[in-house]
């Protein structure tokens, strides 16, 4: 794939009629990584913003995860007055952004690899960007927000090529497509969908424990401020 190409450091590319619905919607969705330097470690960093929820049949999310398609730990929540907006910061050295745009039951999907490029001279390197996977129209027949909204968060829409095949995704990317998936049907979204606490913590999603507070909870070793989700921002 080409590198540095500035739609996919931008994220999906939707036209002014889509941006002006979604902003009408009150989705916000801060898409664009950047390159960010730590003078403290002497390195160069990749910062995202999770961000994003839904509001009728219109969703829209961006997140990010590791190397391995594993949660990443954020740098601190978001925490502001609307919904369906900011929920957390994140810097790593490598970002693998994930983000999902829905309109009804269409889904598309982009994935993409961000990571800062090779330094010579002392000079500010490239930020780097790789597509790893491009879903177009995508289809789940299910009511994720409603009658199926159980299925949140595991379920993932089918993509398929030009020629009509069914294009699979990314083993290391299933879990966080699953996530994502429900993340563009939480209407109202206040909360992160992947990314976590740092120090291995998870936080409530969609009204449900996870499996690690579960385990801790039946061993009173959780807080309350564990299962309390931060609230997001609308910029």
């Amino acid at each position: 794939m080409k590198q540095n190409r500035l739609s996919d450091v931008l994220g999906l590319t939707l036209s002014r009629q889509a941006l002006r619905v979604l902003k009408e919607r009150g989705i916000f969705v801060h898409s664009p990584v950047s390159l960010e330097h730590q003078h403290l470690a002497k390195r160069y960093v990749v910062r995202g913003l999770e961000s994003g929820g839904a509001a009728g049949d219109l969703g829209r999310y961006v997140t990010f995860t590791q190397e391995d398609g594993q949660p990443i730990e954020w740098l601190h929540p978001v925490e502001a007055i609307g919904v369906n907006g900011l929920h957390a910061v994140v810097v790593a050295p490598v970002l693998e952004r994930v983000e999902m745009l829905r309109k009804g039951r269409t889904y598309e999907l982009l994935i993409t690899q961000h990571r800062p490029g090779k330094t010579s001279d002392g000079k500010r390197p490239r930020l780097e960007t790789r597509v790893l996977f491009r879903g177009i129209h995508g289809r789940l027949e299910l009511d994720l927000s409603g009658t199926d909204k159980g299925q949140a968060g595991v379920v993932q829409p089918t993509f398929y090529s030009l020629a009509g095949e069914e294009v699979g995704i990314p083993k290391r990317f299933c879990e966080v497509v699953g996530a994502i998936t429900g993340a563009v049907n939480c209407i109202g979204c206040s909360h992160c969908h992947y990314v976590r606490a740092p120090g291995g913590e998870q936080i409530v999603t969609a009204g449900k424990v996870s499996p690690n507070a579960e385990e801790s909870l039946a061993t009173g070793e959780v807080s309350l401020a564990t299962l309390t989700a931060p609230v997001s921002d609308v910029a």
